[in-house]
């Protein structure tokens, strides 16, 4: 399971990643069209392009404090120089550089991506990881500034599909059609 691929809902300009909050949190980056003043800008927050990686991890939006799903619409340019800049959380023998400037590019980076097994509509491992990129410091503060397009509430839309998913219904087709992205050379 070494495939890494990234899916996502993208337009031309813009991509779709994923975070799950609690209501209050939520509330107020729906109705500003970005955070505000109870989301955190000193702590790490993790974006996730795959909507159902981020069903798995918020439990369908079940989990606590994270009751709430929003679709963020990024922009591309700001999202391909994220994942272009952003050190891997696990270190890897073959990527060229020593532990200990892995361990250097850890501490300093605003930016940091993980490869997670991508999951099926049951929590269950598929057999390619999906990418979720962690923002720090400046990385946030631009991220809340002036990355941001958009943000929809898709909270009832979860909550909808975790019930058809539930009584067995095929939801399949009921979820956001996801391709296959790459990053731009910018």
């Amino acid at each position: 399971m070494n495939q890494q691929e990234i899916r996502a809902v993208y337009n031309e300009h813009t991509i779709r990643v994923y975070q799950a909050f609690r209501g209050e949190i939520a509330q107020e980056a729906v109705q500003s069209g970005t955070f505000g003043p109870h989301f955190k800008m000193d702590r790490m927050t993790w974006i996730k392009p795959s909507f159902l990686w981020m069903m798995y991890r918020c439990g369908w939006a079940e989990k606590e404090g994270q009751e709430h799903v929003l679709g963020i619409d990024v922009r591309r340019s700001a999202f391909d120089k994220m994942v272009r800049e952003a050190v891997e959380s696990a270190y890897r023998p073959d990527s060229g550089i020593t532990r200990e400037e892995w361990q250097r590019q850890i501490k300093t980076s605003q930016l940091r991506c993980q490869w997670d097994p991508e999951r099926d509509i049951y929590g269950n491992p598929l057999p390619y990881r999906s990418l979720q990129l962690g923002l720090r410091g400046e990385a946030v503060y631009h991220y809340v500034h002036s990355w941001i397009m958009g943000i929809t509430d898709l909270t009832e839309y979860v909550r909808d599909l975790n019930g058809k998913r539930r009584q067995g219904m095929d939801i399949l087709p009921l979820l956001p059609q996801e391709r296959t992205y790459i990053i731009g050379n910018g």
